[in-house]
C-alpha cells in the first residue's frame, strides 16, 4: 500500500491538523509501504534549524513522528512545496524521510507514477512563477539561510501575509484560474512523462481528472489539503487509486 498526501500547512496556529497528522502516523501510515508527501507539509520553514527551535516545539514533535515511522520501516519521501522549498539535509537526516525532486517519477508492476506538487504548472500566474524562480535559485537561499533564525522567522510570515493577500485579490478580480494549473503546460508536462497516474496537490481544489494525450489516458489525481477538522489520504493498493478520510 502506498500513500500519497499535501498541503497540511502544519504550524501552531493550527493544532488539530498536527493531532490529525500524528494520529495518522500511529494508526494508519504504520501500515502502509510508502508515504508521499508532496510538499507544503509546513506551512512555513525558515531553516532546518528551527527543529531546535525552543519556540517551535511542534517542528520537533513532528521531526520525531516522522523518524519513528522511518525506523518502523515505512519508506518517507518529501518534496518541496511553495510553503517549505528550504527543507533540507538536517531535515532529511532527524526525519529519516528521504527529498525527492519535484517532479518524480517511480513506478511498481502496475503503474507508473510522476508526482509533482502542482505549482510549476500554474503558469498564468506570473508573479508567483516569478517569485519561484528566484528562491529557488541556490545563492538566494544561501544567502537567505546566512541570517539569524528569528529575521528569518519574521521574513518568512511576512510573505505568508503577502500570499494572502495576494490570493485575496485574485479572487476578488475572479481570476482564479491563476491559482489552478494550466491545461496546456500540464499536457506537455505529461507529454515529458509517459506515467499511469499524475499525481499533484498544491490548488487545494481534490479532483480526479482524465487526459488523453497522444493516444494515450493519464488519470490526474488533485490532493486534498487538511485542515482542523479533516484530513485524507490517496491511497494505491496496487491496482487502482483512491481517498481515504483521516
Amino acid at each position: 500500500m502506498i500513500h500519497f498526501i499535501s498541503d497540511l500547512h502544519i504550524s501552531s496556529r493550527s493544532p488539530g491538523v498536527a493531532r490529525r497528522f500524528l494520529h495518522y502516523l500511529e494508526n494508519s501510515a504504520i501500515q502502509v509501504q510508502q508515504l508521499f508527501i508532496l510538499g507544503d507539509f509546513f506551512e512555513a520553514w525558515p531553516g532546518d534549524d528551527c527543529i531546535d527551535d525552543p519556540g517551535e516545539q511542534l517542528n520537533r514533535e513532528i521531526v520525531c513522528a516522522l523518524k519513528k515511522l522511518s525506523d518502523a520501516g515505512v519508506s518517507v519521501s518529501v518534496m518541496h512545496g511553495n510553503r517549505d522549498f528550504l527543507l533540507g539535509a538536517t531535515f532529511a537526516k532527524r526525519s529519516g524521510a528521504t527529498l525527492i525532486a519535484d517532479p518524480h517519477e517511480f513506478s511498481v508492476p502496475t503503474a507508473k507514477f510522476v508526482l509533482s506538487h502542482g505549482d510549476a504548472l500554474c503558469t498564468a500566474d506570473h508573479e508567483y512563477q516569478a517569485f519561484r524562480a528566484t528562491v529557488r535559485q541556490q545563492d538566494w537561499q544561501t544567502s537567505f539561510l546566512s541570517r539569524p533564525l528569528v529575521e528569518r522567522k519574521a521574513i518568512a510570515a511576512a510573505m505568508r501575509q503577502q500570499s494572502e493577500r495576494a490570493k485575496e485579490d485574485k479572487l476578488r478580480q475572479q481570476h482564479t484560474y491563476l491559482m489552478d494549473i494550466d491545461v496546456v503546460a500540464t499536457e506537455d508536462f505529461l507529454r515529458r512523462h509517459e506515467a499511469t497516474f499524475f499525481i499533484h496537490g498544491h490548488t487545494h481544489r481534490p479532483a480526479q481528472h482524465v487526459h488523453r494525450v497522444d493516444n494515450r489516458t493519464i488519470e490526474r489525481w488533485v490532493l486534498a489539503d487538511w485542515s482542523e477538522d479533516r484530513g485524507e489520504a490517496l491511497c494505491f493498493d496496487g491496482q487502482g487509486l483512491y481517498r481515504r478520510p483521516l
